[in-house]
Order: C-alpha cells, then sequence, then structure tokens
C-alpha cells in the first residue's frame, strides 16, 4: 500500500509506505525517522524471518545521479564497520 505525502520535500520522501507494504521480501512494519537523505522504515525479513531497517532517499534525490553515489559510498562505508551500536548492511539495491 503506497499513499501520497504532501508534506516539506526537504524531509519527505514523497510517498510513504504503509503497514503491510511489501517491497521485495520485506514487509513494513512502520516508519521509524525521516531526515535529510531519506526516510527508515522497520520491516521484516519475511525470507529470514527477522526485523530489518530499510532506508529509502527522497523521491527529489533519486533522479539525481551523484546523490544515488554517494547513497552507494555512505552504505558501502557502514557495510565495513562492525559495532554492537551500528547497524549491518545487508544489501543496496532500487525499487
Amino acid at each position: 500500500m503506497v499513499m501520497d505525502r504532501f508534506e516539506d520535500e526537504r524531509t519527505q520522501s514523497g510517498v510513504a509506505f504503509g503497514v503491510g507494504a511489501e517491497i521485495s521480501h520485506y514487509r513494513i512494519i512502520k516508519s521509524i525517522g525521516a531526515g535529510g537523505m531519506g526516510e527508515v522504515y522497520l520491516a521484516e525479513d519475511t525470507a529470514l524471518k527477522r526485523r530489518v531497517a530499510l532506508k529509502f532517499i527522497h523521491a527529489f534525490r533519486a533522479s539525481d545521479p551523484a546523490f544515488k553515489v554517494r547513497f552507494k559510498r555512505e552504505a558501502r562505508a557502514a557495510a565495513v564497520l562492525e559495532h554492537p551500536n551500528i547497524v549491518t548492511v545487508h544489501e543496496v539495491g532500487e525499487y
């Protein structure tokens, strides 16, 4: 289920995924935050039966190739870190 949002484009993606929405093999549980780069959702990985955080870049940034490179660079940098207070990056992709 996708709902339109008409809020400040600097802090909202333009779309919101409702509870129960499915993106690939993930099911949205709830929204857990938004910021300058995008929105983060708590979701269930239905294949591996675990809770994950999904981060989506803002829609107005998705068409910017330089921003996508920056997002992927951030994901690669976070993926090499190992600490109990830092999330593990499992996947980067487009939906």
